[in-house]
C-alpha cells in the first residue's frame, strides 16, 4: 500500500498561499486528485488552425508534427508513436526529407537564426539555457511539442513554456 505524505513545509506554504488568496476575496473549492489547475494543451487536431508554412518542406514537417497530437512522451523516443521533444522535430522534418541533428541542443545550431518577431510555421523554437527543449512553431503564437512524461504531444502557446532561448529556420 502506498501512502501520500505532505511535508510540514509544503503544507505551510500551501496554507500561506490559501490565506493570501482568501484574503484577496478569492474563493477556492477543493480539487479532486485528477483535476488539473492549468489549461489543458490542445491535443485535438480539429481545434488547431496553423498558418500555411512558407515552404513545402516546412508544411510537410508541420503537418507531420500535428498528426502526432496525442502521442505519448518518452525520453529518447523518436516515434512513430512515442516522442521526446527533439524526436518529434526530427521525425517531422525527416518526413519532409530534411535531416536534423538528434538532440534539441544540436538542433539549436542547425539552419539560420530567426528573431522571435519573425517566426514562421516550421521554425524550431528552443527553450532554456543551455538549450534543453524544442518545439515547432505553427503560427498564431502556438507551437507543437512533446514536453514531458504524462503529457501527450500537444499544441501550446509558445509563451506557455518558460525560458524561451532562440529560434531556427531549417528550410
Amino acid at each position: 500500500m502506498t501512502t501520500l505524505r505532505t511535508s510540514t513545509r509544503h503544507r505551510s506554504l500551501r496554507a500561506a498561499g490559501l490565506a493570501v488568496l482568501t484574503g484577496a476575496g478569492i474563493a477556492l473549492s477543493p480539487l479532486t486528485a485528477s483535476a488539473s489547475t492549468t489549461t489543458p494543451p490542445i491535443t485535438d487536431p480539429t481545434v488547431v488552425a496553423p498558418l500555411p508554412a512558407p515552404t513545402a518542406a516546412a508544411q510537410v514537417a508541420v503537418d507531420t508534427a500535428l498528426a502526432q497530437l496525442g502521442d505519448s512522451y518518452g525520453w529518447g523516443a523518436t516515434g512513430p508513436d512515442v516522442f521526446d521533444c527533439s524526436g518529434l522535430t526530427t521525425f517531422a522534418y525527416q518526413a519532409a526529407g530534411v535531416q536534423l541533428p538528434r538532440t534539441s541542443r544540436a538542433q539549436s545550431t542547425a539552419g539560420v537564426h530567426v528573431d522571435r518577431a519573425n517566426l514562421q510555421p516550421g521554425d524550431l523554437v528552443f527553450f532554456y539555457d543551455p538549450v534543453g527543449h524544442v518545439g515547432m512553431y505553427i503560427g498564431n503564437g502556438q507551437m507543437v511539442h512533446s514536453s514531458t512524461y504524462g503529457q501527450p504531444v500537444a499544441v501550446v502557446p509558445v509563451d506557455a513554456v518558460w525560458g524561451y532561448n532562440t529560434a531556427r529556420r531549417v528550410v
